[in-house]
């Protein structure tokens, strides 16, 4: 079983890069987008492929945000917006953002995630704050309740200093903030894995560039963008890679391949 996850940064632009003649040749059984900036009218020809069940949560904000869960598998059931599995916590301003899809298969699920950045003014970064602290406790009830869970997406934290190449002139910077570091710390602790840091513990690998100088060429760069799993599934994981020979946006296509045997025994209805 082959997982992408990809921040297209506009997947119009992303289009015109030859992303999708790239995913064609990836044999991918899911594949998790971020940062669509498009409505449904907007969406290239060369997206709407007829071989994968494709869900969205567009943004309302018109060229802003939204993300999409494309599977070869029909989903049991499908959760367009946090809201919809947590009715019960105010979703609605992260909701009209655009950021979250989740596809039951069995009892795994797929969630295609955009966290928030908190760059820009104090005002993003309290918002990305709220959004963590709801965050958490939801996806430890959904663990609690049974589900094997893979969570792909931008996450928009550098977890370690490994995870970005200048991380001491970053300490003040969103991202890498003391505080977003110790609530990934909290994530981790509550029994989730970071399947590319558990299978390459000391490797340095960025998924995320700036624009600005000369970050790629130098591969200045952060590692934000994650496939985080529950231990079952997490144990089915046997590489995760980064692709880096094409450029399609200022991130980078993660690519994660499990064990299908063992995935579709962490999958199997309860």
């Amino acid at each position: 079983m082959n997982i992408i996850t990809a921040n297209l940064n506009g997947i119009r632009s992303a289009t015109k890069k030859g992303f999708w003649e790239w995913f064609e040749r990836q044999d991918a059984d899911i594949l998790c987008l971020q940062e669509l900036k498009a409505h449904a009218h907007q969406l290239p020809p060369e997206s709407l492929h007829s071989d994968y069940h494709r869900h969205y949560h567009f943004a309302e904000k018109p060229g802003y945000s939204g993300v999409a869960l494309y599977s070869r598998t029909q989903p049991d059931a499908v959760h367009i917006g946090l809201g919809a599995i947590d009715p019960t916590t105010d979703w609605s301003r992260f909701d009209r953002e655009g950021r979250f899809v989740m596809a039951d298969f069995g009892k795994l699920s797929v969630i295609s995630v955009y966290f928030p950045s908190g760059s820009g003014s104090p005002e993003r970064q309290a918002g990305k704050m709220v959004f963590l602290e709801q965050f958490l406790p939801l996806i430890r009830r959904l663990q609690d309740e049974g589900r094997e869970l893979i969570i792909c997406g931008d996450i928009n934290i550098a977890h370690a200093p490994i995870d970005l190449k200048n991380w001491r002139g970053n300490r003040k910077n969103s991202g890498f903030l003391p505080e977003e570091r110790a609530w990934f710390d909290q994530w981790l602790q509550a029994g989730f894995i970071d399947l590319f840091r558990q299978l390459y513990p000391e490797q340095e690998q960025y998924s995320w560039w700036s624009n600005r100088g000369q970050a790629r060429s130098n591969n200045v760069g952060w590692r934000i963008d994650y496939h985080i799993c529950t231990p079952a599934v997490a144990a089915c994981g046997k590489a995760v890679s980064v692709f880096t020979d094409s450029w399609f946006s200022d991130h980078a296509p993660v690519l994660a391949m499990f064990d299908l045997p063992c995935a579709q025994s962490a999958s199997a209805p309860a």
